[in-house]
């Protein structure tokens, strides 16, 4: 397609010059030894004899003239918008600055170069002023961009002033960040995003009776922050298209509003951690705030089942911490004493290891 488009580019210029030196051209012919009668329509036989012969001619020409096309097209391509843009800035201004002094040029009494000395002017200045806006495109932006650079300096001030605290669904169906948010220990603006209520509104409407339960958990802990709190709460409107999955949004979120995610979902503090984005974790918070249980120290817990090892017995402190007792297992459904020999702290929480005291008097 681009060759033909060439040919006819070549048919239409040797058209063109037919038509205007076609007549002269046969007034020629007919004056020499041809003795070539007079042509009828001579513009228009011109036109037509110009563009065959044009066409005829550059048809070997068309292949490299496609060729440079095509070369030139993939250098321009892989230039950016923002180079050629300012690229052609300079160069206009500079043709501009030509076309303004072309008449004191035109007008200098030397013969000869009065009709040059234009043309070399606007090559020059038009050249200097494409590599001019070309190498200080950076600077130039900057100073097209300085207002809106203030402008979002200011937003990011002003979104850094505000705490925002950014709620994942999981950490709404649990629930305890209302217990959190009445005792005071977390400040700042609770986000919720409008597609983490969509999400919730899924769950809620789900065939599933026990999914459903907990979106209407969700949505009721929500309403109750809302009402019952004194916390700011803002619902984000906005949504990020591109992102398919939540837990991606909810970063992008975080990044948007420098703010931090509140969850108590492992992998979504992950990917947070990974990507730099501060995470507020329930369960890290409530593994905190359990009481410290270190090796010697004795206490009175019910065996409420056997372990996976033989002769083990499991109890529960009522923070719903797990003691595996050695020995214990004789001792089930039974209140009994126990010495902790060692405390396990691992990502689903803290384990405690013990025996009974009995056998530890009996030794």
């Amino acid at each position: 397609m681009l060759k033909r488009s060439v040919q006819l580019a070549f048919a239409l210029i040797g058209a063109t010059l037919g038509y205007h030196f076609g007549p002269a051209f046969f007034e020629l012919l007919r004056e020499s030894p041809l003795q070539l009668g007079e042509v009828p329509a001579p513009h228009y036989i011109g036109a037509l004899l110009g563009a065959v012969l044009l066409y005829v001619a550059t048809i070997w020409l068309s292949s490299n003239v496609v060729r440079w096309i095509r070369w030139s097209e993939e250098r321009l391509v892989k230039i950016p918008a923002v180079d050629i843009l300012f690229g052609a800035l300079g160069l206009i201004l500079g043709l501009i600055v030509a076309f303004l002094i072309e008449s004191s040029l035109s007008r200098l009494p030397l013969p000869g170069l009065s009709s040059v000395l234009p043309i070399i002017a606007s090559a020059l200045l038009g050249y200097l002023g494409f590599r001019v806006g070309y190498k200080k495109r950076d600077e130039l932006m900057s100073i097209f961009t300085m207002g809106r650079q203030n402008k979002d300096k200011d937003k990011k001030k002003e979104a850094k002033d505000v705490d925002h605290k950014i709620l994942d669904t999981s950490v709404i169906i649990d629930g305890r960040i209302a217990d959190i948010c009445r005792t005071g220990f977390l400040e700042g603006t609770l986000v919720i995003p409008s597609f983490v209520l969509e999400e919730l509104q899924h769950i809620a409407d789900s065939s599933d009776v026990l999914k459903r339960n907990r979106g209407r958990r969700g949505l009721d802990i929500l309403n109750k922050i809302q009402k019952e709190l004194k916390m700011e709460v803002l619902i984000y409107e906005g949504d990020f298209e591109e992102v398919n999955e939540v837990d991606s949004k909810l970063v992008k979120l975080a990044k948007v509003l420098s703010g931090k995610v509140v969850t108590n979902d492992f992998n979504l503090n992950k990917v947070c951690e990974l990507q730099g984005v501060k995470v507020l974790n329930i369960n890290d918070l409530a593994n905190a705030v359990k009481p410290v249980v270190l090796p010697g120290e004795e206490i009175n817990v019910q065996v409420i089942k056997d372990g996976k090892e033989h002769g083990q017995g499991v109890a529960y402190l009522d923070d719903g911490t797990m003691i595996v007792i050695e020995g214990g297992r004789e001792f089930i459904g039974e209140r009994i004493d126990v010495l902790v020999t060692s405390v396990l702290q691992t990502s689903a929480g803290r384990m405690i290891f013990a025996k009974p005291k009995l056998l530890e008097k009996a030794l």
